[in-house]
């Protein structure tokens, strides 16, 4: 969630790289072999209806600053299931909006530039608000895996598949960033565009657009993704774990 030391880093070890050119041959490729870059690899897209892509997709901006990825991904779930406005007076609600629309203080907190970013238990709390405040009637609940291990996959795929059956419903993933992408190591949130169940694996909608796009990545990585806790360099979320909120209509 708090993006802006990996920034320093980054810009830290550009500097280094002009004036070394043999530190420059250790740079890390953009994406490590856990992820794998939808523009590289659309085929499933093709193949299939993929339902919740073409909802949410449109809808998946960027988090407006680096620690407001969980209300970039609620307002792309929250967009998507409510679709494009029917007039052309109105606008398509933004990250900002919808803060303003929860009145939630803390979680507007949390988002601003610099902000701790959000547990896992406050992203299922404020999507909840959030779907409220639009007086859309949605149902949030979650799956928060303890252990690594057959049956938690199987339920994990479980609610994949059934997320990946129709449009009406959407799910956020609440994950270990750098162990899918191998670079920053501490929490995220993002939408999950589709699930590949064949090739078993999962598509993530990135709301962290200024280091990526939409990647896939194997459901045995997001479950370690999701089960690694948040370091200690992450202060009030030093070892939060990670899971599955999940949004689905009402009755």
């Amino acid at each position: 969630m708090v993006l802006r030391a990996r920034l320093a880093a980054s810009l830290c070890g550009l500097a280094v790289a002009f004036a070394s050119p043999v530190l420059a041959e250790d740079a890390l490729p953009k994406l490590g072999p856990n992820a794998v870059p939808l523009s590289t690899d659309s085929a499933y897209l093709r193949e299939a209806p993929a339902p919740d892509y073409w909802v949410l997709s449109p809808f998946a901006r960027a988090q407006f600053t680096s620690s407001a990825c969980s209300i970039a991904a609620v307002t792309a779930a929250v967009n998507g299931l409510a679709g494009l406005p029917a007039l052309a007076e109105d606008t398509i609600l933004s990250q900002p909006e919808l803060l303003e629309a929860t009145g939630l203080p803390l979680w507007a907190e949390l988002s601003a530039e610099g902000g701790d970013g959000v547990t896992f238990d406050q992203l299922a709390e404020f999507t909840a608000a959030a779907f409220t405040a639009r007086e859309m009637p949605y149902a949030v609940t979650t799956m928060h895996p303890s252990t690594d291990d057959a049956a938690t996959l199987d339920a994990l795929r479980d609610a994949l598949a059934a997320n990946e059956a129709s449009a009406d419903d959407a799910v956020l993933v609440y994950f270990n960033q750098g162990v899918v992408t191998g670079d920053w190591d501490g929490p995220h949130v993002s939408p999950i565009g589709a699930y590949d169940a064949a090739r078993d694996r999962v598509l993530i909608l990135e709301v962290d657009q200024d280091w990526y796009t939409p990647y896939w990545t194997p459901v045995p990585v997001l479950l370690q993704a999701m089960l690694r806790p948040a370091p200690a360099d992450q202060g009030v979320l030093e070892g939060q774990t990670g899971g599955l909120v999940i949004i689905q209509p009402q009755g």
